[in-house]
């Protein structure tokens, strides 16, 4: 009988290939696991980082009163476009007007009797340096002079805050924008704190949106964003990335993004509901493999590759995008590998591994231990 030998991999058991002339090669003393290969696919991708979020208004303020008092101006009402410091309204600007005037005289007299206090002390003070004036009389006219001092800067005090509330009195609006509603009527009596009137600005406006976790590090400040609104289906605006939130939200795995938008003729408007899209990357000859190829190890992403020689070589890899059950692989493989897709939880490096018996045909889970005996027993 003529017997025909074949050597294979050394492993941590001994390895022994026996068969008859004609007949397979089988592994003595190893497990041999079945499983489902498939080459890795070299194809073109279109890389989206879509989001989703509303328009929100980039100056938006509720303007209250800082006064007290009966409104008598109201110049502007709901829907109107304001320029910035104009006036929105009145809060009798003439009473306030009074206190001002009442306030500058009680300075001037504050001031007047300084400079009498300052008069009478220097006199006093010649007079005690001839030894004419006591020293007590000195002294109580220092401190005449210092309270009339004080009473200065009271009176200034008061009269700065005279002229603060005839400013506060014509409430202004603090940038330009439109007014989207008006809580208040000429006659009706207001106080500090108040809610006057709702103030927005539409140009520009920003969308508000999330993009996925795993997009995160393929977003920046400056990046050009397209935008859709239900409003108008067959148009999209053009935005620029503006602020990325520093955090990711933990509950929904998303980061926040805002973008700003040019929105000259005011058509879009905050609370919309919007659908962003930050682009699209091409890639061509990229390599593609099926999810269920790829294991989440300690070391990171895992994928198990058939060598020629039937053994199951662990390559750790650098993935990219994931889209519709495939993953992109960007580092650790080559288009000329075959990837482990079924069979593989059990695997380490160098397994050895039995390929389908033909193409299509998915490899049985169950393990074979093939041994010595059976190896006799289909020699010749």
């Amino acid at each position: 009988m003529r017997g025909c030998w074949k050597s294979g991999t050394a492993l941590a058991f001994a390895t022994l290939f026996a068969a008859g002339c004609g007949g397979e090669a089988e592994v003595v003393g190893e497990t041999v696991r079945p499983v489902a290969l498939q080459r890795v696919d070299v194809a073109t991708v279109e890389e989206r980082i879509e989001g989703s979020g509303q328009l929100v208004a980039k100056e938006h303020a509720e303007i209250a009163s800082e006064v007290e008092g009966v409104v008598t101006e109201l110049p502007v009402d709901e829907g109107d476009f304001v320029e910035a410091d104009q006036i929105l309204l009145e809060i009798d600007p003439e009473k306030r007007g009074l206190s001002v005037k009442n306030a500058r005289a009680q300075l001037a007299d504050a001031q007047a009797a300084l400079a009498e206090a300052k008069r009478e002390y220097d006199r006093v003070l010649v007079l005690h340096e001839k030894g004419i004036a006591s020293d007590a009389t000195r002294d109580q006219r220092a401190t005449v002079l210092a309270r009339a001092g004080s009473q200065v800067e009271s009176a200034r005090a008061a009269y700065g805050v005279a002229e603060r509330a005839l400013r506060d009195a014509s409430v202004r609006a603090p940038f330009s924008g439109w007014v989207a509603r008006r809580d208040v009527s000429r006659g009706e009596y207001v106080r500090p704190g108040e809610v006057l009137f709702e103030l927005v600005a539409l140009d520009p406006i920003e969308v508000e949106f999330s993009v996925a976790e795993r997009d995160s590090a393929r977003v920046h400040v400056g990046q050009q964003v397209r935008v859709a609104v239900a409003p108008y289906p067959n148009e999209s605006f053009e935005g620029e990335v503006t602020v990325i939130s520093p955090t990711v939200d933990p509950k929904t795995r998303t980061l926040r993004v805002k973008a700003r938008i040019a929105n000259p003729d005011g058509r879009l408007r905050p609370g919309l509901f919007a659908r962003t899209d930050l682009g699209v990357a091409t890639r061509e000859g990229a390599l593609l493999v099926p999810e269920q190829a790829v294991l989440q190890r300690a070391d990171g992403e895992v994928v198990f590759v058939a060598t020629e020689d039937d053994r199951a070589r662990r390559v750790v890899v650098t993935t990219g995008l994931h889209r519709d059950g495939r993953v992109e692989i960007v580092e650790g493989l080559s288009p000329a590998d075959d990837v482990i897709v079924s069979g593989h939880a059990a695997l380490v490096d160098g397994s050895p591994i039995a390929r389908p018996r033909s193409a299509g045909v998915a490899a049985d889970d169950q393990s074979q231990n093939v041994t010595a005996k059976g190896a006799a027993q289909g020699a010749r």
